[in-house]
């Protein structure tokens, strides 16, 4: 049986976690790609890292959409509210990702190591799939009601 209240409040939480999760990540992209905030900055270097993560993030959500839904689903039907899952998905949709940017620019040809920025885009992908888990990801598949007279 499902609970419908508790399906939608699970619906929210999920499109929530996700947006956070998305922010989260690009946030810390651009943080790690650039390095431009230190103490000694300006205050307009991190209101710029800030609106280009904002942007990132929207591009990122565009590619990870599909993988994303997917894992959302799989996490949401068998009930897996492990952080290691949520973590690990979102390390690996980041990774998939940047190793496809790999292979669209043509040069798949040259394997003998990985992409320069891979550990920090496998980085963002861990921080989106932990701020996931923490807003959505822990309560996966509470909104399933045990069967009546079971």
């Amino acid at each position: 049986m499902v609970s419908g209240s508790g399906f939608a409040l699970q619906a929210v939480r999920i499109v929530l976690g996700f947006i956070l999760a998305l922010v989260g990540a690009g946030v810390f992209l651009v943080f790690g790609f650039f390095q431009a905030l230190t103490a000694d900055s300006e205050p307009g270097v991190a209101v710029a890292v800030i609106a280009a993560g904002l942007v990132s993030s929207a591009l990122i959500g565009a590619l990870a959409f599909v993988p994303a839904c997917f894992a959302i689903v799989l996490a949401e039907s068998f009930r897996w509210r492990s952080a290691v899952y949520h973590i690990a998905i979102g390390g690996l949709i980041a990774f998939v990702i940047w190793g496809f940017g790999e292979t669209s620019a043509g040069n798949a040809g040259d394997n003998a190591a990985l992409r320069p920025g891979t550990t920090i885009a496998l980085a963002a992908g861990f921080v989106a799939g932990a701020i996931y888990w923490l807003v959505a990801g822990r309560l996966s598949g509470t909104w399933h009601r045990p069967e009546q007279g079971a």
